[in-house]
């Protein structure tokens, strides 16, 4: 007996339906047991990280602007950009020490210190994409409703010449500290005696 080409067609397809809805029910399930982690203290999986990975950097590829930072590098662009940063960022990505302070050593994503691993490097239009749309599911906040579209931009300036600061830019930013609340411990700073 011949199966007609269409019957063929038709039960490949349905197999193949029969095969999504069972992994979508199958991740339904791995889901809804709390088999995947949730605490801010475990390593994410290859798969999540790859995913938020690739997400952000096809994002900013396609949604940052191009182009040098509107906001030219003088002294007092720098300086205004360092006093917004070490208000508003520092929390999470340190001062010039490069130290973590207690909220960036427990958040999930681990934010980069910028005092020791910089973003001299990153295109101005990644680094403002970042700083005014915020991360998703990271601790990384969307700063569009509170700052000027200005100072995102003298941050920008700042990130992008912190290993190249006038000199008073620089003692300034060497001399910024975090709010003692959310200071490194001594633990943390020094380790175990």
């Amino acid at each position: 007996m011949r199966w007609p080409i269409a019957a063929i067609l038709a039960g490949i397809l349905a197999g193949a339906l029969l095969t999504i809805v069972v992994e979508l029910l199958l991740v339904y399930i791995v889901i809804r047991s709390g088999a995947l982690p949730a605490n801010a203290d475990a390593r994410p999986p290859g798969l999540e990280r790859w995913i938020a990975r690739t997400s952000l950097r096809a994002a900013i590829q396609r949604e940052a602007p191009r182009g040098d930072n509107p906001v030219q590098p003088t002294g007092a662009n720098l300086a205004a950009g360092m006093k917004t940063y070490v208000a508003n960022c520092a929390v999470c990505h340190g001062v010039a020490d490069g130290n973590a302070t207690n909220v960036a050593a427990g958040l999930y994503q681990r934010p980069p210190q910028f005092g020791a691993h910089g973003v001299e490097d990153d295109p101005a239009g990644a680094t403002y994409w970042k700083v005014y749309h915020g991360i998703r599911f990271t601790g990384m906040p969307s700063y569009a409703a509170s700052l000027t579209d200005n100072q995102i931009w003298q941050v920008t300036a700042f990130l992008s010449n912190m290993d190249q600061l006038p000199a008073t830019v620089d003692a300034q930013w060497k001399k910024a500290r975090v709010n003692e609340a959310v200071a490194p411990t001594a633990l943390q700073r020094h380790g175990p005696p």
